[in-house]
C-alpha cells in the first residue's frame, strides 16, 4: 500500500467526514470494522466520487445474466455483483493511490487497514469535490452531447444510407436510357459532323454555281444586249434595202444559226439555272436540317450538362458516403473494442463462476464434512443423552434421599428447638427464682 502521498486521519475525522455524507459511524464500528459495514462505507465513497450506486449496478448484472447460457441465475446474482462492486472499489482505490485492494478488504476486513483505506478514499472525495467538479461536469457535459451528436449522425447515416440505395437504385434505373443517350449522342454528333463536312463541301458548291449564275447572268445581259443591237441592225438594215439577197439570205441564215444557238444556249443555261436553284433549295432544306441538328446538339449538351452536374452531385455523395463508411468502420472498431471488452467481461464472469463453483463445491464439501460432524454428534448426543438419563435417575434418588434427610433433619430439628425453648423456659424460670430469692430485678431480652 502507498503511504505517504495521502494523509493518514484519525477516527474523529473519519467519523465527521462520513457524517457529511449522511452516514452515521460509531467509533466502535471503526475499531471491529464487518464486512457489511465496510461494504455500506466504501459503496458510499464509491457513490460520492462516480456516482456509482448498488441501482446503477442491478441493470448490468441482470442484462450479463440475462445475456449468459446460465439456468440457475439467482445464484450468481449476488457474487457477480461482489466482483462488480470489488472491481470498481479497485479502479477508485487505484485512483487514490492505493494499489494493493483486493476482496478481501470487503470479506475480512483489518481495522488498520480499513481505517487507511477511509483515509484515502475520503482524502480523494475531497480532493475531487475540491478541484476536479468543474472539469468533471464539463466532461460529463460533453459526453453527453457527443452521446448525442453519435445518435444523431448515427440517424443521419440511416437516412444517408438509405437516400445513396435510393440513388443508386435511380442510377440503375435510368442507366439503360443513359446508355441510349450515350449512343444516341454519339450517333448524332457522327451525323452531325458528316453533316457539317457535306454542308461545307454543299457550300462551297453553291458558292461556286452562284458565281457560275452570275458568270451566266452577266453573259446572258450581254447576249441581249447584243441581240438588242443586232436587232436595231437588222431593223437598220432592213430599212436598207440591199441590192444582194443572197448575201442577205447568208447573213440571216448565219444570224438565224447564231440565234438559234444562242437560244440554245440560254436555254441550257435556265435549265443549269433550274437546276441550281434546286440544289440551292435543296441545300436551304439540308440547312433547316443541320439546324435542327444544331438545336438537337444544342439540348443535347444541356442533358449533358445536366448529367455532369448529376454525376457530379454523385460523386460528391460517394465521397460523403466514402466519409460516412470511413466513420463507420470507426463505428465498427469502436464495436469490435467493445464487443472484445464485453467478451473480456464475459471471461472474468466465467472466471468468477468458476471460482463461484469451486467454492459452492468447498462449500458442499465443508457441508458434507459438517453433516458427518453432525451425525457423528447426534450418535454422541445419544450417548450422552443416555448418561443424562442415568445420571437424571442418580440424580433423582439422591433427592429423594436427599429430601429423607432433610425431612429427617428437620425433625431432629424441631426435637432440638423443642429442647431449646423448654430449656430457655427453665431457664428464665430458674432465673426469675434466683432473682426473687435474692431481690434482683431481672428484665427479659
Amino acid at each position: 500500500m502507498a503511504k505517504g502521498i495521502f494523509p493518514q486521519m484519525s477516527i474523529p475525522d473519519i467519523t465527521a467526514a462520513l457524517a457529511g455524507w449522511g452516514l452515521s459511524v460509531s467509533q466502535e464500528q471503526l475499531l471491529r470494522p464487518t464486512s457489511d459495514f465496510v461494504e455500506g462505507v466504501y459503496h458510499a465513497c464509491l457513490q460520492q466520487a462516480t456516482d456509482i450506486s448498488q441501482d446503477s449496478l442491478r441493470d448490468p448484472v441482470q442484462n450479463a445474466l440475462s445475456a449468459s447460457a446460465i439456468e440457475e441465475k439467482d445464484l450468481y446474482t449476488t457474487s457477480l455483483t461482489q466482483n462488480l462492486l470489488v472491481y470498481h472499489l479497485a479502479r477508485f482505490a487505484k485512483a487514490a493511490r492505493v494499489e494493493d485492494f483486493n476482496a478481501k478488504d470487503l470479506v475480512s476486513p483489518e481495522r488498520e487497514r480499513t481505517l487507511i483505506l477511509l483515509s484515502a478514499f475520503i482524502n480523494f472525495v475531497k480532493f475531487t469535490e475540491q478541484y476536479c467538479n468543474v472539469f468533471v461536469k464539463d466532461l460529463r457535459d460533453r459526453s453527453e452531447a457527443v452521446i448525442v451528436e453519435r445518435v444523431q449522425i448515427s440517424e443521419r447515416l440511416n437516412e444517408l444510407e438509405r437516400d445513396i440505395g435510393a440513388l443508386k437504385a435511380k442510377i440503375a434505373e435510368d442507366e439503360p436510357h443513359c446508355e441510349q443517350l450515350r449512343n444516341e449522342n454519339n450517333a448524332l454528333r457522327a451525323k452531325m459532323i458528316a453533316t457539317k463536312e457535306f454542308q461545307t463541301a454543299a457550300v462551297q458548291e453553291v458558292e461556286k454555281l452562284k458565281a457560275e449564275k452570275n458568270a451566266l447572268v452577266k453573259r446572258k445581259e450581254a447576249l441581249n444586249v447584243e441581240i438588242a443591237s443586232v436587232s436595231d441592225s437588222i431593223n437598220r438594215t432592213r430599212s436598207r434595202i440591199v441590192q444582194s439577197p443572197e448575201r442577205i439570205k447568208r447573213t440571216i441564215t448565219a444570224m438565224s444559226s447564231t440565234a438559234t444557238e444562242d437560244k440554245k444556249t440560254v436555254i441550257m443555261q435556265e435549265n443549269k439555272a433550274r437546276d441550281l436553284q434546286t440544289k440551292i433549295n435543296g441545300l436551304l432544306n439540308i440547312e433547316k436540317d443541320v439546324r435542327g441538328c444544331i438545336e438537337q446538339l444544342q439540348t443535347i449538351e444541356k442533358e449533358v450538362r445536366s448529367l455532369q452536374v448529376s454525376q457530379k452531385e454523385l460523386s460528391d455523395l460517394r465521397d460523403h458516403l466514402d466519409d460516412k463508411k470511413i466513420e463507420g468502420n470507426e463505428l465498427k472498431l469502436r464495436q469490435e473494442r467493445v464487443e472484445k471488452q464485453l467478451s473480456n467481461a464475459h471471461e472474468k464472469l466465467e472466471r468468477a463462476e468458476r471460482h463461484a463453483e469451486e467454492k459452492k463445491q468447498a462449500s458442499q464439501r465443508t457441508i458434507d464434512r459438517l453433516q458427518q460432524e453432525y451425525d457423528q454428534m447426534a450418535i454422541e448426543r445419544r450417548d450422552n443423552e443416555k448418561q443424562v438419563e442415568e445420571l437424571r435417575a442418580e440424580a433423582n434418588e439422591v433427592e429423594k434421599k436427599m429430601a429423607e434427610q432433610v425431612k429427617g433433619g428437620e425433625a431432629e430439628l424441631n426435637e432440638l428447638l423443642a429442647e431449646y425453648w423448654k430449656l430457655r423456659h427453665e431457664t428464665d424460670v430458674y432465673m426469675e427464682t434466683l432473682a426473687n430469692k435474692l431481690n434482683m430485678r431481672v428484665t427479659s431480652d
